[in-house]
């Protein structure tokens, strides 16, 4: 265990499935209140049905990230119900089910909806635990971006590889900003990991060949797990990265 989180209350976004569904169960594993959000009602159902019993609390929440009156009303719920928000995970994002096109292909609607769910969203977030982190004099910040931020991302879809690095973008800003009062604001940024449908249909999409030169270019030569991605949070999240703040962990198996 690499961390005790009992008396801590976490915020999960994106947790109905993948990434954020095995971050929710390892922080309630090692006793954490979490509450968990989505707006995949049915994900977040399995969320709960799967969590491990005997250990910490799992609340699950139908929430849309980019509605912000939704968003300060869930950390307003949380809050309520403990001494503050301890920790902050915004994992929520990904593609929206868009595919790679031309550029000229895309319409804004679709280049906005993608820095909604990835950028808008964790900015949202941050803004409205800030103020209790900041009376409370401490809390942990940490967003989920991608590879795709910090190069190329292998979907092709540009809103995404730009959203993902506005993100990365933003959690060095909000690190500066918000280091006085003890909180940090780090950065888990995943290789390609079959986490989630749209991971499945890309992975797919590259056929055998495809698939084994993916692995190949790993220098571990496997690909990750969404609990690979969750121990990442977990470290920073701990007491551990008490003086680490400002930072992308690439967590890739090596490229």
């Amino acid at each position: 265990m690499i961390a005790d989180f009992c008396h801590h209350t976490v915020i999960v976004t994106g947790a109905a499935h993948g990434f954020g569904r095995a971050i929710a169960h390892a922080f309630a594993q090692r006793h954490a209140t979490v509450w968990a959000c989505d707006i995949d009602d049915e994900g977040l159902h399995e969320t709960l049905v799967r969590a491990t019993e005997g250990h910490g609390t799992i609340h699950a929440r139908h929430t849309d990230v980019t509605d912000r009156d939704a968003v300060f009303e869930l950390v307003a719920e949380a809050e309520h119900d403990s001494d503050g928000v301890h920790v902050l995970v915004n994992n929520a994002g990904g593609v929206a089910g868009q595919v790679g096109r031309p550029l000229e292909e895309v319409s804004e609607p679709d280049w906005r909806a993608l820095f909604a769910i990835n950028v808008d969203a964790a900015f949202t977030f941050a803004q409205a635990v800030a103020p209790g982190m900041k009376r409370a004099g401490r809390g942990r910040i940490i967003n989920i971006s991608s590879g795709a931020g910090l190069g190329v991302s292998l979907t092709g879809i540009q809103a995404y590889a730009a959203a993902k690095a506005a993100q990365i973008g933003l959690t060095r800003q909000l690190a500066h900003e918000l280091g006085p009062w003890s909180i940090t604001v780090n950065n888990v940024a995943p290789g390609f990991v079959r986490s989630n449908p749209a991971t499945e249909r890309q992975w797919r999409s590259y056929g055998e060949a495809g698939q084994r030169a993916l692995v190949e270019r790993i220098a571990l030569k496997r690909l990750g797990t969404p609990e690979d991605i969750a121990y990442a949070v977990l470290y920073f999240a701990s007491p551990y990265a008490a003086w680490v703040t400002g930072q992308v962990l690439s967590v890739d198996g090596g490229r």
